[in-house]
């Protein structure tokens, strides 16, 4: 049960930043703020963040508990190519409508900029879970190519979706995020479908 109590704090104070951070920015917004809003303490920030810049990294948390609400409602009949072009569009129209660009630019250049940890690749993240569960089912259902590994898909499908964040922040969000990965990931996606 500590386990989970000590997840549910962090994820309270994880959510209420980002909350936070899109409706008044980043600069604007207080660790008094974030704690109000999540309904924790001082201590309990303090015991999981140096401060407010150490929450900047934390963007990936929210990804995961985004595609963690995703698979609830997701259809699990669907094949593994619509599955993955499910889970593209629905965390990019979380991005487009819920994530400022600024904040996202902020996230991509601390991983730029990491030493160590960089948690947008950390393989332990439920995302890197959930594409492989559904590129090896994908495989094993003959819809995935199977010359290539699982591993290698999930790679190259990652690499995809980050590539299309850059870009998007490169441009300063001058175009819809969603409206492009809809009309091009299914087109990436082609690229490892069964080889007939």
């Amino acid at each position: 049960m500590g386990r989970k109590s000590t997840r549910n704090t962090r994820g309270r104070i994880i959510s209420a930043a980002w909350k936070l951070f899109y409706q008044q920015g980043y600069e604007d917004t207080t660790v008094e703020d974030i704690v109000f809003e999540s309904q924790t303490s001082k201590g309990s920030f303090y015991h999981y963040f140096d401060g407010k810049d150490a929450l900047l990294g934390t963007l990936a948390y929210v990804f995961d508990e985004k595609y963690e609400e995703l698979m609830l409602t997701m259809d699990p009949k669907m094949n593994a190519m619509d599955k993955l072009i499910y889970l593209n569009h629905e965390l990019f129209a979380m991005i487009d409508g819920g994530i400022s660009l600024d904040l996202l630019a902020r996230l991509l250049s601390t991983q730029l900029l990491a030493r160590g940890e960089k948690h947008l690749l950390d393989r332990n993240r439920y995302y890197f879970k959930l594409l492989r569960q559904i590129v090896d089912e994908g495989q094993q259902t003959g819809q995935l190519r199977t010359d290539r590994t699982a591993n290698e898909i999930v790679k190259a499908y990652a690499l995809w979706e980050r590539a299309l964040l850059y870009d998007w922040c490169l441009c300063g969000g001058e175009y819809s995020l969603v409206a492009y990965t809809d009309s091009v990931t299914p087109a990436f996606l082609q690229s490892y479908g069964e080889q007939n």
